[in-house]
């Protein structure tokens, strides 16, 4: 189940929540559907001390 972001256009709240297929999400706070889905982006946290990851290529390196 994915987790969308969302607010309420009653009353303002800002609120996730996880939604199936065909499910009417209401605000927690007012208890209306008059909502509006948020853009999100995906985070992740690295744990202290690991290497950066490095972006592009495969993984494999070429060799001369």
């Amino acid at each position: 189940m994915p987790i969308f972001e969302y607010v309420c256009e009653d009353c303002g709240t800002k609120f996730e929540k996880l939604v199936r297929n065909g499910v009417t999400v209401a605000c927690p706070k007012c208890g209306q559907d008059h909502l509006k889905q948020q853009f999100s982006t995906f985070a992740a946290k690295a744990e202290s001390g690991a290497p950066e990851p490095q972006m592009g290529g495969c993984g494999a390196r070429r060799r001369r």
